[in-house]
């Protein structure tokens, strides 16, 4: 039995811990990709549980409620990685929409649960590397999302439920040569 309480705990520390080393600010955007059969223990696209998504879910989108945070919902590949955002998001950052309504076994869990609880949800078929940092649940495959140079972040939440976690940010290229100096804050 899924304890889906620490699931929820476990994805708002990893969420609050993300915004914290990316150094985060209102209206960036954050992407997540989740595999709910991993969180569960199963092989990835094999056990697809919507209440495991939306435990995940909502301690991740909690967290960057409060702080003013875009969430970018990667669905599977059955959707090529589309991604669910709000629309005032995709307007933001000048994403195409596209026509697609994620179902848990085309687009998995986490896409459809987001995909429900937002208030106004588009899909897109991609960020255009415009996320500023995210979180992998389950080896999805996210860095595609995020803006270069994607930087991976150790965390001290290593998993959520059975899932391996991994997280990144991004670093602005470094420009010049050896007599260039940089800025110690974005590195």
């Amino acid at each position: 039995m899924t304890n889906l309480s620490e699931i929820r705990e476990q994805s708002a520390r990893a969420a609050e811990a993300v915004c914290e080393a990316a150094r985060l600010r209102a209206g960036d955007l954050f992407v997540v990709g989740c595999s709910s059969s991993e969180v569960i223990g199963d092989q990835i696209g094999t056990n697809s549980s919507l209440e495991t998504a939306e435990a995940v879910f909502e301690g991740i989108y909690g967290t960057l409620q409060k702080r003013g945070i875009f969430l970018a919902a990667q669905c599977c590949e059955h959707l090529n990685r589309a991604l669910i955002v709000e629309r005032e998001a995709c307007e933001k950052f000048d994403l195409e929409e596209v026509n697609v309504i994620p179902q848990p076994k085309a687009g998995g869990s986490f896409g459809t649960t987001a995909y429900r609880r937002f208030a106004d949800p588009v899909a897109v078929e991609s960020l255009c590397q415009k996320a500023s940092a995210g979180m992998d649940v389950g080896c999805t495959l996210i860095g595609m999302h995020i803006k270069p140079v994607v930087v991976p972040l150790r965390i001290p939440v290593r998993r959520i439920g059975e899932a391996v976690l991994v997280c990144a940010r991004r670093r602005p290229k470094f420009v010049g040569g050896e007599r260039a100096v940089y800025n110690e804050e974005l590195m």
